[in-house]
């Protein structure tokens, strides 16, 4: 922990005397130091300390803090605890560690990560104190489950115009968050589920300490996208979560956990390749592991999602979805138009080994085999870029068509907004815009976070009517997280979702509303709800 040297030895008695209004929960922080950081660096007081944040023209952040304690030694692979107190101001102007994960193509994230102490959330806030039982948004980052943090996202654009308190948030990531084995299982009952837990650590945290720095507990959206979508919809299904958050946001994400079979299949094969045999002994060997040999059994041995069955997540969440029984609280839920040309493009042209014709015919065979002459006649080469833009094409517009059954299905037992993000012709996210690849991604997974707020520390470069489009999201957003119902006035209406009904379609420069017929038409799915992927 650092405390700052010039408040270091500061009473709370001292601390508090020149406070602001209580109601707002901001300290004023020259008490004792130079003048010149009156007011800059604010402080509040949390149920386990004193904090120290940053305080910006606009928005005020506290980073880096602790909601749980660092999960390292003989708390690896067990559910968070809780953290110490400190004594003091701890310093809150710079980020905690991320959580343990491989390299990647993120800007900050060229080298592995080794950090386990990574448990640390981020809070931003309007910089006027006078604000205050404000909303609360919570993020849950993406990354497949075995990237990311919540560094990652900048959420000052959203904070300055919607008047919100937004929460980003770490969480374990891959085997150190996700890991299953019998012997696991016998040693704590959160086995599989580390992740899950986490975000519920967070989410407490916000529970007890959020009203200090303005917000209200009493009015949290948990919102995420891609892996954070699809651990949201998993706290949708998990009975510890309840009572935690009012509403949910999925951008992306599917509804769906592994088996308690598969995972302690998966799990013992991952523990094999560190040398540690099943039985009584094994948390013990596997808790004696690096972080750089956890990291190399996982590129072997990949450990990521939610494990259906235990305590924490007693039903896989899609079978509550199409049982009807998910939930019962407001929903957002939509994707992008090009979904998958994203994973498509890093997992062949990225990597220089774009796919030639007879590849692609491959993978057409082996992952529609009942359909493929239909799939190959529907998704013609010729009318593509390349056979890489192909396969992008026909895999965006499989899941489309998925997404689109169960939203139905979500719209049938609450209130649910649906959309498709569809703006083709801007940049890409930070990552593929820095690459300068010509590769036509479209709208592509990823694509629609920028217009919310900045994203891996680059503002992109949008036109005139793509920042009106931005405008517009985050109002949406902004009203949902405040009401629970995303319409705001002077914006296109947004109507509640029904089986078979509208989709709000966000396209440069204003959202329009598009049938479900036209959106399944847009993606061929007359053909793809009458084929089978292969099992």
């Amino acid at each position: 922990m650092r405390i700052l040297p010039w408040a270091a030895g500061l009473t709370a008695a001292a601390l508090l005397a020149s406070a602001v209004p209580a109601a707002a929960g901001f300290v004023s922080s020259h008490a004792g130091g130079p003048a010149a950081y009156a007011g800059q660096f604010p402080v509040v007081k949390t149920d386990k300390g004193q904090v120290r944040g940053q305080a910006k023209a606009m928005v005020t952040s506290f980073l880096g803090l602790p909601y749980a304690a660092p999960p390292t030694g003989g708390l690896r692979w067990r559910a968070p605890q809780p953290v110490a107190r400190w004594q003091g101001v701890r310093d809150a102007t710079t980020f905690g560690g991320s959580c343990v994960q491989g390299s990647g193509w993120d800007p900050g994230y060229e080298q592995p990560t080794l950090t386990e102490d990574c448990l640390y959330l981020n809070v931003y806030r309007p910089s006027d104190a006078k604000k205050k039982d404000l909303p609360v948004l919570v993020w849950n980052h993406g990354g497949g489950n075995v990237g990311g943090a919540g560094r990652d996202t900048n959420p000052d654009k959203f904070v300055t115009r919607e008047d919100v308190v937004y929460v980003t948030i770490n969480y374990r990531l891959g085997a150190m968050g996700w890991l299953d084995t019998p012997a696991l299982e016998r040693s704590d009952a959160g086995a599989g589920n580390f992740g899950l837990l986490d975000q519920q650590a967070a989410l407490k945290w916000v529970q007890r300490n959020i009203g200090a720095f303005g917000g209200d507990a009493g009015n949290v959206t948990l919102a995420g996208q891609s892996a954070g979508a699809s651990n949201t919809c998993a706290q949708l299904a998990s009975p510890a979560a309840r009572g935690l958050f009012d509403r949910a946001i999925m951008q992306s994400g599917g509804c769906s956990a592994r088996t308690p079979d598969a995972a302690r299949q998966s799990g013992e094969q991952f523990a094999a390749e560190l040398g540690c045999a099943p039985g009584a002994g094994q948390p013990a060997c596997l808790r004696g592991k690096s972080p750089a040999d956890v990291l190399a059994a996982q590129t072997k041995v990949r450990q990521s999602g939610p494990v259906a069955g235990p305590a924490v997540l007693p039903v896989d969440p899609l079978v509550l979805l199409k049982a009807g029984t998910l939930t019962d609280l407001p929903v957002i839920n939509g994707g992008t138009r090009d979904e998958s040309q994203q994973s498509v493009f890093a997992t062949y042209d990225y990597v220089g080994k774009p796919l030639t014709g007879a590849q692609l015919t491959a993978l057409i065979t082996a992952a529609y085999p009942a359909g493929a002459g239909r799939v190959a006649a529907a998704y013609p080469v010729s009318a593509y870029k390349s056979p890489t833009v192909t396969w992008g094409a026909i895999s965006s517009d499989q899941r489309a068509c998925r997404d689109q059954t169960l939203r139905d299905r979500l719209a049938t037992t609450t209130k649910t907004w649906a959309y498709e993000f569809a703006e083709r012709d801007g940049p890409p996210f930070t990552s593929i815009w820095r690459l300068g690849t010509d590769y036509p991604f479209g709208a592509t997974h990823v694509n629609d976070l920028g217009y919310l707020w900045d994203y891996l520390g680059t503002a992109l470069p949008f036109s005139s009517a793509q920042v009106d489009l931005s405008d517009q999201m985050i109002s949406y957003w902004g009203a949902f997280a405040r009401t629970g119902n995303p319409n705001v006035k002077f914006a296109p209406t947004w109507p509640r979702h029904t089986a078979q009904g509208d989709v709000l379609q966000f396209v440069a420069p204003s959202a329009q509303r598009a049938t479900h017929a036209r959106i399944d038409a847009e993606h061929n799915c007359a053909l793809w709800n009458g084929i089978s992927p292969a099992p």
